[in-house]
């Protein structure tokens, strides 16, 4: 039996994963990138599913269960909300997470958290959450959030893997690497809770305007590189006392 691509680039370039379990003694925030219509619930934008997607919908699955536990222990939650001026695209994808519209609001199985006393949730118009925190002044609503709850651990999950959960983890691990981020110690990737967009080899090649990202391969290359910038990948995330 011929090895597939992607079991192919699991054996030659592994991604050691582990078990992690939070408690109360370490301080602990939750990142959740772009979990927003526009690229989760089907038929949503241009780049949203075009049906179901087990990955993506495993994703969502996780990523609430994590943010409620996480509000239930009055823990810091912080949401990008990928948010786009419809007159400035970001090339080289589509229009896409307009603002205004259902495409740019957290999922439905999320949407209580706009109500959540210790969730921030931030709009952001690149793809790098790090960098579209930024404010005018020169601030960054990101590193005031780390600051103000003194956090420690980042647990960072949503969707994509390889394009902004990766951007975001590169810059925050370099960032806290220059001493930018104190008290943050450590980033952690939660695989289970993050996921990527699907367009396979073959669908590809039939059309001149797609560009092919296999999305169980693309998956396995974020947590890859994200993990050799630094970051911990956890399969299995759990809750101490």
């Amino acid at each position: 039996m011929v090895p597939s691509p992607v079991d192919l680039l699991r054996e030659n370039l592994p991604v050691e994963q582990e078990s992690v379990v939070l408690s109360g003694d370490v301080k602990t925030g939750l990142v959740l990138v772009d979990v927003v219509n526009g690229f989760c619930t089907v038929g949503a934008g241009n780049l949203a599913p075009r049906q179901p997607n087990k990955q993506i919908q495993e994703m969502v699955k996780e990523s609430e269960r994590v943010a409620r536990v996480f509000c239930e222990k009055n823990w810091p939650v912080f949401a990008f909300l990928d948010s786009h001026h419809p007159d400035v695209p970001e090339h080289p994808y589509p229009p896409h997470c307009i603002i205004g519209t259902d495409e740019a609001k957290l999922v439905p199985a999320l949407e209580w958290l706009e109500n959540e006393p210790n969730a921030t949730l931030r709009p952001k118009d690149c793809i790098d959450g790090f960098l579209g925190s930024m404010e005018k002044d020169g601030s960054n609503v990101f590193v005031d959030w780390v600051k103000s709850n003194q956090i420690q651990v980042i647990l960072v999950v949503g969707i994509c893997t390889d394009i902004c959960i990766l951007d975001f983890v590169c810059s925050t691990m370099s960032a806290r690497n220059r001493g930018l981020l104190a008290p943050l110690e450590s980033v952690i990737v939660y695989s289970r809770a993050c996921a990527t967009f699907d367009i396979p080899v073959d669908v590809a090649k039939e059309d001149k305007d797609l560009t092919a990202h296999p999305q169980d391969l693309m998956h396995h290359v974020g947590l890859y590189i994200a993990k050799g910038r630094g970051a911990k990948v956890a399969s299995e995330v759990s809750f101490g006392a």
